[in-house]
């Protein structure tokens, strides 16, 4: 055999055996999508969790401090069921929370004695009113290095619903707006007594993710944190 026909098939046999050989950790990122409330507890909360149940799925809830001694019922019932619930502030008033630092962590800290009285649970997981980017406030370094100081940790969301910001928002845009392909999605939901379209919604929202191969999952400690400086402090 000539050596050219001798690198000639070297060269096929590497090429076929290179086009076998197994490839590990080149397997797409897990699709996981984290459902979220915010504006609870309220009576639609309730409807929010009776379709949850009827589906299986685990979501996190955003609670409004002084909401909760009149709908200790539905808080109780999103403690036992195993859903994740956080801190919302207490007043959900723009003006009070972002006057300043220590009005926005006295308004969570409130919130967190408030829960941990009615259901024995110590949150650590808050969302700021509006976003921790709005058009009254903007998230600084030294906010976050407060609230890390006191073992909280933020999320806002990459998916907007829009059924908070849009008054009246119909099932079918709510359905539309939840859509994805990210393979993490924090969704953005609200449970007000505003939100019955929503509540409307959700078996589509749901039924289109299971279909998509997402993983459900609550948002905990153990979660990376979703937010982002854009002011220098």
């Amino acid at each position: 055999m000539t050596k050219s026909k001798f690198t000639f098939f070297i060269t096929l046999f590497l090429l076929f055996t290179l086009t076998f050989i197994p490839c590990y950790g080149m397997e797409s990122e897990e699709k996981v999508i984290y459902i979220t409330f915010d504006d609870g507890p309220t009576k639609v909360s309730n409807k929010v969790l009776d379709v949850l149940d009827e589906y299986g799925v685990k979501a996190t809830f955003f609670l409004i401090g002084e909401q909760i001694q009149r709908n200790r019922d539905v808080v109780f019932r999103m403690y036992e069921n195993g859903h994740s619930i956080g801190l919302h502030s207490y007043t959900h008033s723009r003006n009070k929370l972002y006057s300043s630092r220590s009005s926005f962590l006295d308004e969570m800290k409130k919130t967190q004695k408030e829960l941990e009285e009615l259901t024995g649970y110590k949150s650590t997981i808050l969302r700021f009113p509006f976003g921790c980017n709005n058009n009254m406030y903007k998230i600084d370094n030294k906010m976050v290095d407060m609230l890390h100081s006191e073992g909280l940790k933020i999320f806002d969301w990459n998916v907007d619903s829009k059924d908070g910001a849009i008054q009246g928002l119909s099932s079918y845009d709510i359905l539309k707006n939840s859509k994805s392909d990210k393979n993490r999605i924090i969704l953005l939901l609200h449970c007000s007594n505003n939100n019955k379209n929503t509540v409307k919604a959700l078996p589509s929202i749901i039924k289109y993710y299971k279909e998509k191969g997402y993983t459900f999952k609550t948002i905990d400690t153990n979660t990376d944190e979703q937010f982002r400086v854009i002011k220098k402090s």
